[in-house]
């Protein structure tokens, strides 16, 4: 009967809540994605035996493989390579996990060139080291086969070859998610079969009746334990009647998870009070994010698991997976977040993030390597340029600090520049080229040979000045246009340098004898036989520094060095009197690269049959140049065609002070007044140490149901609840620029509610005058949660300040009015009240 039935398999050590399954064999339902025969062969296998984790059975539709399609003739166990192994002391073997449900990040960037850094060092001297790609696709929803596509080809543009991975199989393979879903029923079904795991059948409205009431309680919301230790006959009856399960990990009794992060150091949970017997397979039979993960590393023996501090969280589920299992725990690093310069989480409000945008962008892949690696890394020098080779050989995770590292676009730059500047000019050519073309300053269809000469010329001619490839395509553009205005009366649409330069009265003579020389044939231009002169040697090597020029002695930059020097001596002018009114006047801006070498790239844009794309790039041959220039001189008054002579030295009379002007004087003549001018500042609200303001972080935010303006918001303030506060925010910013973010609150407000909402303080902003452009006051990234923020200008540091006023004082909209006016930002960015800066114990409050 089934009553000794069941006996039987407890006696075989055998889960016995499976087994009137028996009694059910004839049927072919499916039940939470297992068909019913499917349970039955399990059963059946595993009385007689006892359970061993470190090799589980297959059911015979599990098929495992070494190859990327996943197909194989013979059924496999289910192996952990490093079972009875200590991880640090195998091969590293580490894995870069992406979901394909975007583009590559530079966060996930990083993350996969500090494993790629770990396996390529161990390599050397440990063969088998390796670097696995691993796609975590089993959110069906978002996943796709093109974004998937995009993050394997941005690894490979980065130069971040993996050993094993998902086009290049491996012994470990299927590597993605979607196509192990057998492996994972398998480790599920092993875990109910030795009892760490159970089917639970509550509903989802009985699981948020009991959040609810939990929450009710002060309690932190999780599962309840219902099904943990229900009785078999039950959950044998529910599985006949085809109700349906998940299926839920039981978390031992008193267990405790402890790791050695290797960024973070010790770091401990008490699993049971932490987290409630979480989910291992959906109802659909879909398995969770955190099982598929455990099962994944222990089956592909990965040794270290680097990745971002923002799964610092799953750790816990993984190992106590992984711990049920009996496989080793990988070592683990969790790196900090990368942030923006408002010290924030980047994000694509930040701008350029993707991978694949800098390289659009110009960039080349072994700078972005270089920069990504100093997010957080240094080797223990002030270096910062690294070759591919040198980071192999410097790069040590104990190096990796734990604070948050800024994303700063213009550091990113400069290690570009630095990088282009190591490689050939004929390694450069073809990626300006691309850009080139991108640009649309060259055209698709148009001759090669052409195009080739304009790419060579653009590249020397940016080669010390580009920040990124890009660079040199839109400095094409800028040389091959002439931006000297039609008539004086359009001055101002030019730089103040040029405009004061144009006033000066030195450009008009100049800039007129440059006319004369060109409508008499005297006027040096480039050689149409050989335009590239300039930027060759004599021997024919390419030319890359500013100041040099390439010919002979009777080429073109010879003869307009000539020129120059005639034409200085003929007006008895020299220097930027004599250089910057010649540079204006033939390329239309005041400063730029070797004029001789402009005017060669414009030959060769200008010459027939040229690959220049004429419908996107404006091109100002020499001709009509001239006829611009000679039409904008007819223009300039009278006054500004002569060079006004140099005012006298006024007497520094030192002793007395005659003549001088104090810098408060100066700044009043300035604006028109003197000190008693100047409006006084009115602040009629209450005294700034009265006001409680402490560091807070938004831990959850949604938008009111009933206003389209309204954010709900959980604010962490260091108080044992986060506070419920409302902010007009939402005309503003997305809720993903709220998450997470680090805030300053005014915490002793009265307590009112709007819209509905219970709100309880107020987010402090700042804005313009008419609050069209609203920015957050952010607090260090370093800053402590809840703690108070002080005026920073008179020395008052945050512990001698007096007790704030009571809580429930102030009404918020009336201290909005009064405050709102006062908070500014000055030009470095540092958040003022009155002036004055407003500091926490790890600097100050900024508003980007």
């Amino acid at each position: 009967g089934r009553q000794n039935l069941r006996q039987i398999m407890i006696g075989t050590g055998f889960s016995y809540y499976l087994i009137p399954l028996l009694l059910i064999v004839s049927s072919h339902k499916m039940v939470s994605g297992f068909h019913h025969t499917t349970l039955f062969r399990r059963s059946i296998n595993v009385v007689g035996r006892s359970f061993r984790p470190l090799s589980l059975p297959l059911p015979r539709s599990a098929l495992l493989s070494t190859t990327t399609s996943g197909a194989s003739s013979q059924q496999q166990p289910v192996v952990f390579p490093l079972a009875g192994k200590d991880p640090d002391s195998s091969p590293p073997r580490v894995r870069f996990a992406p979901s394909p449900t975007g583009s590559l990040h530079v966060g996930g960037a990083r993350t996969a060139l500090y494993n790629w850094l770990i396996a390529q060092k161990a390599r050397s001297s440990q063969p088998e080291a390796a670097f696995i790609v691993r796609v975590e696709d089993t959110d069906v929803a978002r996943s796709t086969k093109e974004s998937e596509e995009s993050v394997l080809q941005d690894l490979e543009w980065l130069g971040l070859k993996w050993d094993e991975g998902p086009t290049s199989g491996g012994k470990c393979g299927p590597y993605r998610q979607s196509e192990r879903s057998e492996l994972y029923k398998a480790v599920a079904q092993s875990l109910l079969d030795s009892g760490k795991a159970y089917p639970c059948f509550s509903t989802n409205e009985e699981l948020e009746a009991v959040k609810e009431a939990q929450i009710a309680a002060g309690e932190s919301p999780r599962y309840d334990g219902k099904w943990r230790d229900a009785d078999p006959d039950l959950v044998a009856e529910k599985i006949a009647a085809g109700d349906p399960y998940t299926v839920r990990f039981k978390v031992p009794k008193n267990s405790r998870v402890v790791i050695d992060d290797v960024v973070r150091g010790t770091i401990a949970w008490d699993a049971e009070a932490t987290v409630g017997d979480f989910i291992l397979l959906r109802s659909s039979g879909v398995p969770v994010y955190n099982f598929c993960v455990a099962v994944d590393d222990a089956t592909m023996g990965i040794t270290t698991v680097v990745r971002a501090e923002e799964h610092l969280t799953n750790t816990l589920r993984q190992g106590l997976i992984l711990d049920a299992l009996g496989a080793p725990r990988p070592r683990y690093a969790h790196c900090s977040l990368i942030l923006g310069e408002d010290q924030q989480k980047l994000s694509k409000r930040h701008g350029a993030t993707s991978c694949n945008q800098f390289k659009e962008d110009g960039f080349l892949p072994d700078a972005m390597v270089n920069y990504l690696s100093l997010l957080g890394w240094n080797d223990g020098t002030d270096r910062e340029i690294f070759t591919r080779e040198e980071l192999v050989n410097s790069f040590d995770m104990s190096r990796v600090n734990p604070s948050g590292a800024v994303f700063d676009i213009q550091k990113l730059k400069w290690i570009n520049s630095n990088h282009l500047k190591m490689i050939p000019i004929e390694d450069v050519a073809p990626l300006v080229k691309d850009q080139l073309f991108k640009c649309k300053v060259l055209k698709v269809d148009g001759a090669e040979d052409s195009a080739d000469r304009i790419t060579l010329a653009a590249t020397c001619l940016a080669k010390q000045m580009m920040a990124t490839t890009q660079d040199a395509a839109t400095n094409a553009a800028a040389v091959l246009a002439y931006p000297l205005p039609q008539s004086f009366s359009d001055l101002s649409n030019v730089e103040p340098d040029e405009q004061r330069l144009i006033k000066s009265g030195s450009f008009y003579n100049v800039a007129k004898a440059i006319v004369a020389a060109y409508d008499a044939g005297a006027l040096p231009r480039p050689n149409p036989g050989n335009p590239m002169e300039p930027f060759e040697e004599i021997n024919g090597s390419l030319i890359t520094e500013d100041n040099d020029t390439g010919g002979g002695e009777y080429a073109y930059p010879a003869a307009w060095k000539l020129f120059m020097k005639t034409l200085g001596k003929e007006m008895n002018l020299k220097g930027k009197d004599l250089f910057h009114p010649a540079r204006l006047a033939m390329t239309g801006v005041m400063s730029g690269q070797d004029v001789t070498k402009q005017m060669a790239l414009l030959q060769l844009a200008s010459e027939f049959g040229s690959a220049i794309d004429l419908g996107s790039t404006e091109v100002v041959p020499i001709e009509m140049r001239m006829e611009i220039l000679r039409g904008f001189l007819d223009t300039i008054p009278d006054e500004y065609r002569v060079k006004a002579e140099a005012p006298p030295k006024a007497e520094n009379n030192k002793g007395d002070g005659a003549g001088a002007k104090t810098r408060d004087e100066e700044a009043g003549r300035q604006d028109g007044s003197g000190d008693e001018g100047r409006e006084e500042i009115k602040y009629e609200g209450p005294p700034f140490s009265s006001m409680d303001i402490r560091v807070g972080k938004i831990t959850k935010v949604w938008k009111h149901e009933d206003s389209d303006k309204l954010f709900c918001e959980e604010v962490d303030v260091g108080e044992e609840e986060p506070r419920q506060i409302a902010s007009g925010l939402q005309p503003f910013f997305d809720e993903e620029d709220l998450q997470d973010r680090r805030v300053l609150v005014l915490c002793n407000l009265k307590a009112r509610k709007l819209a509905g909402f219970p709100s309880h303080g107020m987010v402090l902003c700042s804005g313009n005058e008419d609050h069209t452009a609203v920015k957050f006051v952010d607090a260090p990234v370093d800053a402590k949660i809840g703690e108070r923020v002080w005026w920073g200008g008179d020395g008052v540091k945050s512990s001698e300040m007096d007790e704030p006023a009571a809580e429930n004082k102030f009404a918020k909209k009336k201290m909005f009015e009064k405050i709102a006016p006062h908070l500014k930002t000055d030009e470095f960015g540092v958040c003022e009240f009155l002036g004055k800066p407003m500091m926490t114990s790890s600097g100050p409050c900024t508003s980007a």
